[in-house]
């Protein structure tokens, strides 16, 4: 199948985002399925306030046309509501062809951390995004039933998965562990408000604090926080490093709506602590973690379990499972490429 992927978030962003879209792209290429990308670095972009990491491109409906043309998709998946996703979506509408969407991300929270803006004058957005899709892919439950009672219906399962080779218990301690109090506590991902990485900081705990990754909120926050170590953006053994030698891995957020980085630090035997929240709740089992509304109690808790119960959890993760999943939601798309779109029925 020819599959086109709208998305706009790409590289160089470091996200769960889009890392679950080039582990799916690397699975459905290895299973013979030919894959395009419309992503940021094809079109003239500026860089999103607040957030330079963020690319917003300069495209509309026509220019985003042309490279759908230019491929000859017979499947179309938005992957996000931004410029390149609303300009996709239109295309898709205006010439009858059907598409999938994706929800990565709890968008109204997301937003309402960021900006004074009400997340129900949000969710009017998302309903009008998402209500044309054919099926909106879900990574939980939990988010399907969130959909549901805003009256989107038509989710499909896409879960996430870990590369087991890299993502393993037996992998030894970051070297910058040496010497650091136990218990090591680690938090993964960007470090932006909408993370609220200050919780888990704030949490008086002994032992050491540990923070991987990069954002526009690291300056900030090493400035309020000079006793914790901040190790910047990692990737590969050294990431892989960073899980295996904490003793609990530490997610503050309440926007995800998975949480990658869970699984990968599960999958190295790392214990989680997080928030009773999609994502976290619908991943996190006892023995292999700890949930609860005042993230230091999560934190003792989690600090008490099981790593081979944690690895066990993670083990069941997998990059394959994910893709088959992916590809289940495309089924119901025609086979005629888009190519010929202006020639199809449109479709209600």
């Amino acid at each position: 199948m020819r599959i086109l992927i709208v998305t706009d978030a790409w590289e160089p962003q470091v996200n769960g985002v889009v890392r679950t879209l080039q582990a799916t792209i690397g699975e459905l290429r290895r299973a013979g399925h030919e894959v395009g990308v419309i992503s940021p670095d094809l079109f003239r972009s500026v860089p999103c306030p607040s957030y330079a990491e963020i690319r917003l491109a300069f495209a509309g409906r026509r220019a985003v046309g042309r490279h759908i043309r230019a491929f000859a998709p017979q499947a179309i998946h938005i992957s996000t509501e931004g410029p390149l996703g609303l300009a996709a979506r239109r295309w898709c509408l205006d010439n009858g062809f059907p598409f999938t969407t994706a929800y990565h991300t709890r968008f109204p929270e997301y937003v309402a951390a960021r900006l004074p803006v009400s997340p129900q004058f949000v969710w009017r957005f998302i309903r009008w995004f998402h209500r044309p899709a054919r099926h909106i892919m879900v990574a939980t439950r939990s988010l399907a039933r969130e959909l549901a009672e805003q009256g989107l219906t038509q989710t499909m399962m896409w879960e996430r998965g870990v590369d087991h080779a890299l993502f393993r218990p037996d992998r030894p301690a970051h070297p910058a562990y040496d010497g650091l109090a136990r218990p090591i506590q680690l938090y993964v991902g960007r470090v932006a408000v909408e993370k609220n990485i200050g919780a888990f900081l704030d949490c008086d705990r002994p032992g050491a604090k540990v923070v991987v990754g990069d954002g526009p909120a690291l300056a900030e926050l090493k400035a309020r926080y000079p006793d914790v170590l901040f190790l910047g953006k990692l990737g590969g053994e050294k990431l892989a490093s960073a899980y295996s030698g904490a003793d609990v891995f530490v997610f503050p957020s309440r926007t995800d709506t998975f949480g990658l980085v869970v699984i990968e630090a599960l999958s190295c035997g790392t214990p989680v602590a997080a928030y009773p929240v999609p994502g976290p709740a619908d991943i996190v089992r006892e023995g292999a973690g700890a949930l609860d509304e005042d993230i230091g109690r999560a934190i003792d808790a989690a600090l008490r379990c099981d790593r081979g119960d944690a690895a066990a959890l993670g083990a069941r993760y997998n990059w394959s499972n994910c893709t088959a999943q992916f590809v289940k939601a495309l089924t119901f798309l025609p086979t005629r490429p888009a190519a010929d779109a202006a020639a199809m029925p449109r479709l209600a």
